[in-house]
């Protein structure tokens, strides 16, 4: 599938969607909401960690890894967060916004811009521009620190259902216009087929009158009006078509206009 262009589906702020008591429940697997029902089909769920702060990494590499996660990438930068998710290709990846190198939000930024995975933004800071800048960038969802295992958990979990489902989307938007287009090609195929048809039946017609006025005012028979249409119109390359009404307008009859003014 080709890259695409990052979502345009508002950020997700786990507090506006669930419940104190649903993100309980969902943290210890009971009663887990309908959309967060995304379990993986082979193996755990994969997870890339770009955070800056190697204490702040090995605390939620642990916590991750005891809820069933496979850390399949640890990074301290944003450029080592793309690189990364570029090799493992992971379900999910957890991004600080504050990294050197290259900050959180540009990561995510290339991250969803290639649409690789969804991207959860990890801050420290509350303030509104930088929440707007990593949603602008593509990021699902954001997290802030000091994070818990009920926030953390189902964040990642409705960021994943999220990005399924856009994605699914998108294939059957480009799948509707794979048919669109066959649809389109078909129907100027089938429109040039009747057309073509069209000038035969018609290239016939005039071609059979021709013939008629050869027999009657030239005395040829059939077969010899008929091979000295098809020979004229073959020595001297010029279309049955043309031809035959070129004889018409000698042979035929004249046009009622013409017989009123004589």
């Amino acid at each position: 599938m080709a890259a695409r262009k990052k979502s345009e589906e508002p950020s997700i702020d786990v507090d506006e969607v669930l419940t104190d008591e649903e993100l309980k429940a969902v943290a210890e697997g009971d009663g887990e909401p309908a959309e967060c029902k995304t379990k993986p089909e082979n193996g755990p769920r994969t997870v890339v960690v770009a955070e800056d702060e190697a204490v702040n990494r090995m605390d939620l590499v642990a916590m991750l890894e005891d809820n069933g996660y496979e850390v399949v990438g640890q990074a301290a930068n944003g450029e080592e967060a793309v690189e990364l998710t570029r090799k493992f290709r992971p379900d999910v990846v957890c991004m600080d916004v504050k990294m050197p190198r290259m900050d959180g939000i540009a990561a995510a930024g290339i991250i969803c811009d290639e649409n690789i995975a969804p991207v959860v933004m990890l801050t420290a800071f509350s303030q509104t521009d930088l929440v707007k800048k990593a949603t602008g960038a593509g990021a699902m969802a954001y997290v802030t620190k000091p994070y818990e295992e009920s926030k953390l958990l189902p964040t990642l979990e409705v960021a994943m259902g999220r990005f399924a489902e856009i994605n699914d989307l998108l294939d059957n938007v480009e799948r509707s216009e794979r048919k669109l287009q066959e649809t389109t090609d078909q129907l100027k195929e089938t429109e040039e087929k009747l057309k073509k048809a069209e000038d035969t039946l018609e290239e016939r017609k005039l071609v059979d009158r021709a013939k008629g006025l050869l027999m009657d005012k030239a005395d040829f028979s059939e077969q010899g009006a008929f091979r000295w249409i098809q020979k004229t119109s073959m020595d001297q390359r010029i279309p049955k078509k043309r031809l035959a009404q070129a004889i018409i307008a000698k042979y035929g009859d004249p046009k009622p206009s013409e017989t009123d003014e004589r």
